[in-house]
């Protein structure tokens, strides 16, 4: 195997579809200890970790729009297997509405929401992950899947809150890598384009339609969710060491800087 990660436990959050279900299988795949999140589908976590081994894998549930049911997953799955190694921040929303052209109280709603599970989330659990890690004197890696929104905008009008939210959190996932170096904590940001996910399947019916999207871009196809899980596998090993702080680009041509 190319990157055994036997011996690793990784925490992989919104587990039950698209880049999450995919990069739970690829650690899987590689040999890795997963801890998978989700919120309401307990289906599609299962379905994602089907091919684990007894013992290798284990489900918890959390509602990422309240900071005490964050704690309480940390919690839980640091009382499972003592240690974790890689934190996987995939989990996130995209609301097809609460653009400039909606009712304020549209607008409110979607903003807090994509503020709490976009950033507040994801950020609740970096620090844990950051204290527990400083606290072992041990490394550990943060590996933060983002999006091309954040330096691009969204096309999507009604996806304002969701770019603001991906742009801070990656913020975030950079000053962890700075400021953290030397304790042997890395942390990366993979920044996807259009993947073939329910959240982007969504999007582009708001934005022209499916065919629409795909005329441009330059492979003429939609990322898949499974080479985003490839790049993270790689990134979880740890040897990657001075990607740390990294924004890489998975695109497919379609933006580069």
């Amino acid at each position: 195997m190319l990157h055994d990660l036997s011996g690793k436990t990784i925490l992989v959050t919104g587990a039950s579809k698209g880049i999450g279900a995919a990069t739970a299988r690829a650690m899987i795949d590689a040999g890795a200890t997963v801890i998978a999140h989700y919120g309401g589908d307990r289906a599609g976590a299962e379905d994602a970790l089907g091919d684990a081994r007894p013992g290798q894998a284990h489900l918890i549930q959390a509602d990422f729009s309240d900071m005490a049911e964050v704690e309480r997953f940390w919690a839980e799955a640091f009382a499972i297997a003592g240690r974790i190694d890689v934190l996987v921040n995939n989990a996130g929303i995209m609301r097809q509405s609460g653009g400039i052209a909606d009712p304020a109280e549209e607008w409110d709603r979607v903003w807090q929401e994509a503020m709490a599970v976009n950033v507040h989330a994801p950020a609740r659990l970096m620090r844990l992950a950051v204290r527990s890690w400083l606290d072992a004197g041990a490394p550990g890696s943060i590996i933060g899947i983002g999006s091309w929104v954040t330096t691009r905008g969204s096309s999507n009008p009604g996806a304002i809150a969701y770019a603001a939210s991906k742009a801070a959190i990656a913020a975030a996932t950079k000053t962890v890598a700075r400021n953290h170096a030397a304790d042997g904590i890395l942390a990366y940001v993979i920044a996807p384009g259009v993947v073939r996910t329910r959240m982007s399947e969504e999007s582009a019916a708001r934005t022209g339609g499916e065919a629409a999207v795909t005329a441009t871009l330059p492979m003429g196809e939609w990322v898949p969710p499974e080479e985003i899980a490839d790049l993270a596998v790689y990134l979880a090993h740890g040897r990657a060491r001075h990607l740390t702080g990294s924004t890489i680009d998975i695109n497919g041509a379609a933006y580069i800087r």
